[in-house]
């Protein structure tokens, strides 16, 4: 896995999720992560969770705008990621030049069911 480029600080972390060891980006902040949002305007934050990157998706700016403004749609390189670990979120980084950095946790599903949003 590649690393995080945020103005903030990430570690590299061994989680046990379900029995399997995985390695994470672990940011340090916490976020709030919207329930079910319909776009990137919708995101409505409650909670505080540790964000634990699994992978990071890069997008153009315009596949992420197209993303970002229809977060119902069913994608399959979600599918059967995430998951709710102790007080954290394993999560897909959605990523794209200027735009936003998004944590994706689909929680098993296909779309992303809990969002944080950065920037």
């Amino acid at each position: 896995m590649k690393n995080i480029t945020l103005n903030i600080e990430c570690k590299p972390v061994t989680v046990d999720f379900d029995g399997q060891e995985i390695e994470v980006q672990e940011l340090s902040i916490r976020l709030p992560f919207g329930r079910k949002p319909s776009d990137i305007n919708d995101i409505a934050g409650s909670g505080d969770y540790i964000v634990y990157v699994t992978e990071v998706r890069e997008m153009e700016p315009e596949e992420f705008d197209g993303f970002a403004m229809n977060l119902f749609k069913s994608r399959d390189w979600l599918k059967g990621k995430g998951g709710y670990l102790g007080q954290g979120r394993l999560c897909v980084q959605v990523q794209a030049p200027g735009r936003p950095y998004l944590f994706i946790d689909p929680s098993g599903g296909d779309y992303p069911r809990y969002v944080a949003r950065l920037g």
